[in-house]
């Protein structure tokens, strides 16, 4: 059975635009686009016949289905040959019981979804599959696209590289001068992206990015392309799978350009449509408190958003001041029953280390909705018994820095409450006995 889809308008404009068009914006009314698809046809196919295709395909060898974003090809993007598919066999990744972590709070079923396990050490594979391949695609028809672009502080960079090179398409990308992690920073220049660091932050490269891929026929790979989102969504969809075909009753993300409050909401909301699950959770984004725009305007009811001037933050991935899908995130939010947060470096930094004596090993993004998670919970205004899902947005060994600096208690305005540090000892069996007996007898 064929299926299809289309870039629309999201504010609704009639106008339908093949996905093999340059475009990233309503010719009409200048608002962003998304994908939409040929619900009717998928529904023709049962709920229960899905999942059991979906269930043969998970992580299996036959190419491309194995992926947990290509596994579910028809309702991301049918277009795409399958030997135009550019895939790292992204998806599908851990979804960690936080037991331990949970049993502190008092929390019945708290979860990890670790993003951060994918090829390229965070969740923007996800996207970029669905992109690359699109554009890999475009170029078997015969389209002129000489490169793919992305301003970046770091992830996005990574994933295009890694992508681009897997695909021999040249990627390009802007980076803010000395303020991506140097092993962010070295997954682009490793895999060949003609990498240019700019004097400004991300909102400055992503301006300059935009002009680029409006003036050439270079293809843009930022999250306000709509084909990111596509895969991205399948974030939701592997919960649900993991899950047993349930849908978690929280789930908390954290929020820079906030494509993946849109992309998640987008995929709950396909699945209920689809009959392949009942209910839909409630989302929860956490933004930094020096890049929190989203959180200013939730403050008012949404009432008006206005950007901001992003601070310096642990957070980097989300320094984020004026955020390309604000006007999805919101539509997304109030769908969902939503709320927003905000942490200070303190409470992310700690909230981060934290998690990590209780097995994990989080990046300072997942810190930030873990601490979210912690004061919403003293607030309240999360139910104990629920079923909740962190969103982890990247591997925390692409952060050793900020690991190292918060034990030693290098960062300015954190007070590390769980730093532990080496303890330098001479090479003796007394001293080595007597330091572990002092440091049980401390613990217990």
């Amino acid at each position: 059975m064929k299926y299809t889809a289309w870039f629309q308008c999201i504010a609704g404009c009639p106008d339908r635009h093949p996905l093999n068009t340059i475009i990233y914006k309503c010719p009409s009314c200048g608002a962003l686009l998304e994908v939409k698809h040929d619900m009717t046809r998928l529904k023709q196919r049962s709920a229960e016949s899905w999942k059991r295709l979906f269930d043969k395909r998970f992580r299996r060898t036959e190419w491309p289905y194995g992926s947990g974003v290509w596994g579910k090809k028809e309702m991301v993007n049918p277009g795409v040959d399958n030997a135009n598919v550019v895939s790292l066999f992204e998806g599908g990744s851990n979804l960690f019981w936080a037991d331990r972590l949970g049993q502190q709070l008092g929390m019945t079923e708290l979860w990890v979804k670790q993003c951060g396990n994918d090829h390229t050490g965070s969740f923007k594979d996800l996207g970029m599959t669905v992109l690359v391949s699109q554009v890999k695609q475009m170029i078997s028809e015969g389209q002129n696209i000489p490169a793919v672009a992305c301003a970046s502080t770091g992830d996005t960079s990574a994933a295009l590289a890694a992508y681009c090179a897997s695909a021999g398409i040249l990627p390009i990308v802007l980076l803010p001068k000395d303020k991506v992690s140097n092993a962010q920073l070295i997954q682009p220049i490793a895999n060949g992206a003609l990498t240019l660091a700019l004097e400004t932050d991300f909102d400055g490269c992503m301006k300059i990015v935009q002009e680029l891929t409006a003036r050439e026929n270079i293809y843009l790979a930022n999250s306000m392309n709509s084909l990111r989102i596509e895969g991205q969504k399948t974030v939701a969809w592997d919960m649900i799978q993991q899950f047993d075909w349930h849908s978690p009753d929280v789930v908390i993300i954290p929020g820079g350009n906030l494509g993946n409050v849109s992309a998640l909401g987008k995929g709950f909301e396909e699945w209920k449509e689809l009959g392949i699950i009942d209910n839909m959770p409630q989302i929860i984004c956490a933004q930094t408190q020096k890049a929190n725009p989203l959180y200013l305007a939730y403050k008012n009811g949404f009432k008006e958003f206005k950007p901001v001037k992003a601070k310096k933050t642990l957070a980097s991935a989300i320094q984020i001041g004026n955020p390309v899908s604000i006007n999805k995130a919101v539509r997304t939010l109030k769908k969902f029953n939503g709320i927003v947060e905000q942490v200070t470096e303190n409470e992310l930094a700690n909230a981060a280390a934290r998690a990590d004596r209780t097995g994990l090993f989080a990046c300072p993004h997942t810190g930030v909705a873990l601490a979210a998670l912690f004061k919403l919970h003293k607030k309240k205004l999360i139910d104990p018994r629920a079923r909740v899902v962190v969103i982890s947005t990247a591997n925390g060994l692409k952060f050793t820095s900020f690991k190292i600096r918060y034990h030693q208690n290098e960062i300015e305005d954190v007070k590390p409450r769980y730093a532990n540090l080496p303890k330098p000892l001479p090479p003796k069996f007394s001293a080595v006995r007597d330091e572990i007996y002092r440091f049980l007898d401390k613990r217990f």
